[in-house]
């Protein structure tokens, strides 16, 4: 009696403390039955009031909705037992008022059912939009804040399938699935609460199937959440198939490897059908198996509860009210097989949102804020060691020092380690060993944000994002005004080539820029850079894909945008940057060589060596 009244007081709180208990007392193998379920309430204790509402009407609905066998129990009565009846007990003899009286009764509880079967699905649907909103933005922030290293051991259409696929599955079972679970319980509850009161003796042939209905419940549980698992597993496979396929459509064409992809599409399709149809088969037997348990309580409620009002120890008016209050309490309990297998795909989706909002963050001190008019942009690697994960060392040991003001090239072959030190000042990457200092301040305990606002970098790989001209270029600096846009253009000598496309700073680029050539979008990401204006500027390996009269025309903007600021220059073409005040010549992770172009080329070394190589002299 206390848990009844405990419930209907605060069913949010009921929900809660049973799925804590459940998490506590069940376990299948290592991991919690319930462990999922009760990490999303966890998540959900936000939503505290929205959710008690939303269960409360629930509640309510499938009280009223329990109220017209009742009510036909009732009508019965008056028609056995006329002036005797239970309405006439109440003082109201006239058989006529009698039905009357039931018959408001009965409007009162059907308006009263719809308005709370609108109340609860307005409320859950609002829930469940709510959840899957916020869940989404928290997941995606999250994914912000992780280091490169996690997206380089995951793939894009993975974590595009948690945060599309599997919140999507997760609002789905919001939606309806808690609903139909809350009331299901209530109405066990209700109706065998009814038929002890009612028929105590014929009660039990009601309550009989219910635990082994649970119990199916339980073991169709442990059967199906390692099958739902797979399916999440190799639909985000599948969607990783697709994002790459669709990002590398042209060289899919180049290549003329249409049949090869889609015969692999194929294969990642058919292993997720597969896996699907695996849980499919084990899910359909459930209601089949519920169905002949409820056969068991109804056949057994005629034949006791028919043969009990034969010889008078159920009133006729009784046992109608039981036969159609049996239909009610075992019936529904047939849905469990579609809300169960709504649970256990939401729960496999649980998973992994959790799993992704769990992924520990590297822990940034950030305790020290940058002025960033201030920053004059001299740069020290102390003696710094770096190697990627499970992988050998990459930069062992290395210093070098970057003046204020200064450019300076670094330079060396194929995996020497060049981009690996801009990824490590950008603190893409935490070191293993040594310091980064700038302007005499280890960079561990700068502010991440300011540190990367002071530093502009122009890669090889040009990054456009799909919109207009005028979108990339303030990419970063949002609030730039247009005449600012139109002149940072210039002196990355993009204006002119944008003011021929059709709609000028205003033309769509297109999914990664893909309307441009790629000096144009070179430029475009100079421009991006120039407007940010920032006190560092990295170029890595920013004109080695480029054409002469694109590669001229950035050195010209470079000449005018590093005069007094701290530049960074890594490339391969030494042409570029024979007039650095300093170069640096790195292999295998060492710094072998520095000094100036001249002093370089009478040392006869490697840089020597590549100089020769490109000028055409070996």
């Amino acid at each position: 009696m206390y848990l009844y009244f405990w419930y209907y007081s605060n069913p949010y709180d009921f929900i809660v403390v049973v799925a804590k208990i459940l998490t506590s007392k069940w376990t299948s193998g290592k991991k919690q039955k319930f462990y999922p379920f009760k990490r999303l309430f966890d998540y959900g204790q936000k939503y505290k009031r929205q959710l008690w509402l939303a269960c409360g009407a629930s509640v309510l609905n499938k009280l009223f909705d329990l109220a017209p066998p009742a009510l036909i129990g009732v009508a019965v009565n008056i028609a056995i037992r006329q002036e005797d009846s239970i309405i006439a007990q109440l003082g109201v003899e006239e058989i006529v008022w009698q039905f009357l009286i039931l018959s408001l009764v009965t409007v009162i509880i059907w308006v009263l059912e719809s308005l709370f079967e609108y109340s609860y699905k307005r409320l859950w649907r609002s829930l469940a939009q709510n959840i899957q909103h916020n869940l989404r933005l928290d997941a995606y922030k999250h994914l912000q804040k992780l280091e490169l290293a996690y997206f380089e051991e995951h793939s894009t259409g993975a974590l595009i399938s948690i945060l599309s696929d599997d919140i999507n599955q997760l609002e789905r079972f919001l939606d309806s699935g808690i609903n139909d679970i809350l009331q299901v319980f209530t109405t066990v509850i209700i109706v065998g609460g009814a038929f002890f009161i009612i028929a105590p003796d014929v009660a039990w042939i009601v309550i009989l199937p219910i635990p082994f209905i649970v119990w199916g419940t339980l073991t169709y549980q442990d059967l199906l959440a390692p099958r739902y698992a797979d399916v999440r597993e190799k639909v985000g496979l599948l969607n990783s198939r697709l994002s790459n396929n669709l990002s590398g459509i042209t060289t899919i064409k180049s290549f003329v490897a249409e049949d090869y992809e889609n015969q692999r599409l194929a294969s990642e399709s058919e292993a997720y059908s597969r896996s699907n149809n695996r849980a499919i088969k084990l899910s359909a037997a459930f209601i089949p198996m519920i169905r002949m348990l409820i056969l068991v309580g109804f056949i057994g409620l005629m034949i006791f509860g028919g043969m009990a009002t034969v010889t008078g120890k159920i009133a006729v008016s009784a046992y109608s009210v039981l036969v159609f209050l049996i239909q009610r309490l075992l019936w529904p309990l047939t849905r469990l097989g579609e809300t169960f297998d709504q649970y256990q795909r939401a729960m496999a989706s649980t998973n992994r949102v959790m799993d992704l909002l769990n992924t520990p963050v590297a822990n940034h001190y950030d305790n020290i804020a940058l002025d960033l008019d201030a920053v004059t942009g001299e740069l020290e690697f102390v003696d710094i060691s770096f190697s990627y994960q499970n992988r050998l060392p990459i930069i062992q040991n290395l210093s070098l020092y970057i003046p204020s003001g200064k450019t300076i090239a670094i330079v060396g072959t194929t995996g020497s380690g060049k981009s690996t030190l801009v990824k490590l000042l950008l603190r893409f990457y935490e070191l293993n060993y040594g310091k980064i200092t700038l302007d005499g301040i280890d960079i561990k305990n700068l502010s991440l944000r300011d540190l990367r606002q002071c530093i502009g970098l122009v890669s090889q790989d040009v990054f456009l994002f799909h919109g207009t001209v005028a979108d990339n270029i303030t990419y970063g600096s949002f609030n730039a005004k247009k005449q600012e846009i139109i002149m940072a253009a210039k002196l990355a000598e993009a204006d002119d080539f944008i003011m021929k496309l059709p709609y000028g700073y205003e033309t769509v680029v297109g999914e990664r820029g893909q309307k441009l050539s790629g000096g144009q979008r070179q430029r475009i990401a100079l421009a991006r850079t120039i407007l940010k204006n920032p006190p560092i500027l990295v170029l890595d390996e920013a004109t080695s894909a480029v054409d002469n009269e694109t590669e001229a025309a950035i050195q010209r903007t470079l000449e005018k945008i590093t005069v007094n600021r701290t530049t960074i220059v890594i490339a391969h073409r030494l042409s570029t940057i024979r007039n650095a005040d300093y170069i640096y010549v790195m292999e295998m992770g060492k710094l072998l060589e520095y000094g100036t172009h001249e002093r370089l080329l009478q040392m006869d070394g490697i840089y020597a060596s590549l100089w020769q190589v490109q000028s055409g002299i070996k």
